[in-house]
């Protein structure tokens, strides 16, 4: 649970699953992971990072046209929403305060998990795998079971290796 605020305090504290605290104003925008006090890397997501740090524009592009999202604050798929699959499979190992009260931070939602930010994207690939796999099964079309069957020998090891690669080459690319 979080502590409340005093004014001119640090901010909100993040109680982790592994026991430990740390005050959410530490974890900064660029973060993705940190070594926590409890000897493990922790992955550390936020609201404003976009979907695109875990899965291709394409991707994401076509899980915005085909899933329907009821919230009006998150009017379209994004990075909540992966987060939110991921908490639902996972709720013992992820932590999540709301910080938007808070305008030292940065973003609205952070997320802090037991996986490193290695094992939270593979996590992330094999549940939207998961979530197209089921979407695909209902359908009778035959190029839907040829797809299916494709979603089966995915790598998702190899692609997360690959994507990551990709990402920070492009990353330090931009910042040149």
């Amino acid at each position: 649970m979080t502590q409340p605020r005093v004014p001119s305090g640090g901010g909100e504290t993040i109680e982790l699953t592994c026991g430990e605290a740390t005050a959410v104003r530490k974890l900064d925008l660029g973060m993705r992971e940190f070594e926590c006090d409890c000897g493990t890397q922790h992955a550390v997501v936020m609201d404003v990072h976009p979907p695109e740090r875990f899965l291709p524009e394409f991707l994401v592009e076509v899980l915005r046209e085909a899933v329907e999202t009821t919230s009006e604050e998150m009017p379209e798929f994004g990075t909540a929403h992966l987060l939110g699959i991921v908490l639902e499979e996972f709720p013992d190992h992820v932590a999540v305060v709301d910080v938007s009260d808070d305008g030292e931070v940065g973003a609205g939602i952070v997320w802090v998990t037991d996986f490193d930010s290695r094992r939270l994207h593979e996590l992330i690939i094999e549940l939207v795998i998961e979530l197209m796999d089921h979407a695909v099964s209902h359908g009778e079309d035959p190029v839907a079971a040829q797809f299916e069957s494709q979603m089966h020998e995915f790598d998702i090891d190899e692609f997360v290796e690959q994507y990551r690669n990709q990402r920070e080459f492009s990353e330090a690319d931009v910042m040149q």
